[in-house]
C-alpha cells in the first residue's frame, strides 16, 4: 500500500472481521472507504476483477447465505452467485489501487499494514 491513496474495504457492516480490519487500517493512519456490499453491491466490473484475483475463493462457502442456498443454486458460477447474493462474498476484500487482498488473516494484515 502506498502513500495517501484511499483504501477501499468491501464487506458487510455487520461483519466483526470487517470492523476489525477497518479499525486497524484507521489506527494505522490509512484513509478508509468502507463499502457495504449488501447496500451497494459490486458492479460487474468489480466482481470480475475480484474473481480474476481470487477465483472461487471469493465465495464464502461457510456463510449462512451459502447454507440457505439450494443444491441447484450452489451449482451456479461464482459470478452469478455473487451477483444474486452479495453477502455471499468472502470478506473483507481490501483494495488499494491495483492491489487486492482477501480476508483479514495475519498475512493480509502484514501486507496491508506495512
Amino acid at each position: 500500500m502506498t502513500g495517501n491513496r484511499k483504501t477501499i474495504l468491501y464487506g458487510l457492516g455487520s461483519c466483526d472481521t470487517c470492523r476489525k480490519a477497518r479499525r486497524a487500517l484507521e489506527s494505522a493512519g490509512r484513509p478508509v472507504e468502507f463499502r457495504d456490499v449488501r447496500d451497494a453491491p459490486l458492479s460487474n466490473e468489480e466482481r470480475r476483477r475480484f474473481l480474476a484475483a481470487f477465483g472461487d475463493r471469493l465465495v464464502n462457502r461457510a456463510s449462512t447465505t451459502w447454507r440457505e442456498l439450494s443444491d441447484e443454486a450452489r451449482q451456479e458460477s461464482p459470478e452469478r452467485l455473487l451477483a444474486a447474493h452479495p453477502a455471499l462474498m468472502k470478506r473483507p476484500v481490501v483494495a488499494d489501487g491495483d492491489d487486492l487482498w482477501l480476508g483479514w488473516d495475519a498475512a493480509t494484515q502484514a501486507a496491508v499494514l506495512k
